[in-house]
């Protein structure tokens, strides 16, 4: 059977074009590479880049895209693009792209969702409130709580929390946010990887995971008693572990996730270890998506320097998840 993964481009004056255009002169095998998309648009970036770019309507009985070609899935824009340039104009096409890829997986037409990078500040500019694709999924899907989760080899790197300023990061975190988010770290993890028992490191959000109560006390009032119970449940969990002795061999070579307190916790970790080879990874939905570990790189657009790695990877893990997904629904 025939792959068939929706990306979106996302910023439209961005790199995310660019990196459709590349990705169609080596296309994965077996892979029906479906870009929602202004059509017009990917033919003007191909131009700008000098590559060869044949754009066919979407159609779902197609065979795998051959090199040089991309299914199209059309989206108006509101305005016509200037490369490099933001135009808050363009913020709903953006949006819209997302609503009708994530529409046709819903429906089965479609087996992952890939996104390329979208401009957050521009987006609610324009009077959309909008503070990254994890949670517009979620509320566009009818889901109450997701789980962002970076991933490259070697290392899984999931949040408890994730675009939220500092100073409010530890009264978000609770008993019931905690718990919520380890069940769904460890059910995708089973149904989306095809990991019996997984083995998750938990982090704990003060220095030295709180000293004892001497740095901090949220380890012994809300994260050790969650752990306690899930462990209880039968769940393969450790910690509070301090992060600065946590991502390193003694601990990661046993484990297959890590929770992390907060964005700048665990992420720095994982884009120094792997950034450009990285996938960005939402759970919970009921869809399968990935995304690129990378933002919009404006001065890259339309220069072809943009590197595809990340967007590779993350087709590749949406490819193996959409995998282990189907076989989970069917049991």
């Amino acid at each position: 059977m025939v792959n068939r993964i929706a990306i979106t481009p996302g910023e439209p004056a961005g790199i995310g074009p660019d990196l459709c255009v590349k990705l169609a002169q080596n296309p994965p095998a077996n892979t029906q590479l479906v870009v929602v998309a202004n059509a017009s648009l990917l033919q003007q970036r191909a131009m700008e880049l000098g590559l060869p770019l044949n754009l066919k309507v979407f159609d779902e009985n197609a065979a795998a895209s051959p090199q040089g070609e991309l299914s199209v899935l059309n989206v108006d824009l509101a305005e016509p693009v200037v490369t490099g340039e933001l135009n808050p104009a363009n913020a709903s096409y953006v949006l819209e792209t997302l609503r009708k890829a994530t529409d046709l997986i819903k429906a089965g037409t479609l087996d992952a969702l890939v996104t390329g990078p979208a401009h957050k500040a521009i987006i609610n500019e324009a009077g959309f409130s909008f503070s990254g694709h994890t949670e517009f999924l979620a509320e566009y899907c009818d889901t109450d709580l997701t789980v962002m989760m970076l991933a490259t080899e070697g290392l899984r790197v999931a949040l408890a929390t994730t675009h939220l300023p500092l100073i409010k990061v530890p009264g978000a975190i609770t008993k019931e946010l905690l718990e919520h988010i380890l069940r769904i770290l460890n059910k995708d993890l089973m149904a989306k990887f095809g990991i019996a028992e997984p083995r998750i490191l938990v982090c704990g959000l003060n220095p030295h995971a709180g000293e004892g109560g001497h740095l901090g006390r949220e380890e012994i009032e809300v994260i050790e008693p969650v752990l306690a119970q899930l462990r209880d449940e039968g769940m393969n969990l450790q910690g509070p572990l301090p992060a600065d002795t946590l991502f390193t061999a003694k601990y990661l070579d046993n484990c297959d996730a890590v929770l992390s307190m907060y964005h700048d916790q665990g992420l720095p970790v994982l884009k120094f270890k792997g950034f450009g080879k990285a996938s960005n990874i939402t759970l919970g939905l009921p869809i399968i998506r990935t995304s690129v570990d990378h933002g919009t790189a404006l001065d890259l657009a339309g220069t072809g320097k943009a590197d595809t790695g990340s967007l590779y990877n993350a087709i590749e893990t949406a490819l193996f998840m959409s995998e282990h997904f189907k076989t989970a629904s069917k049991s």
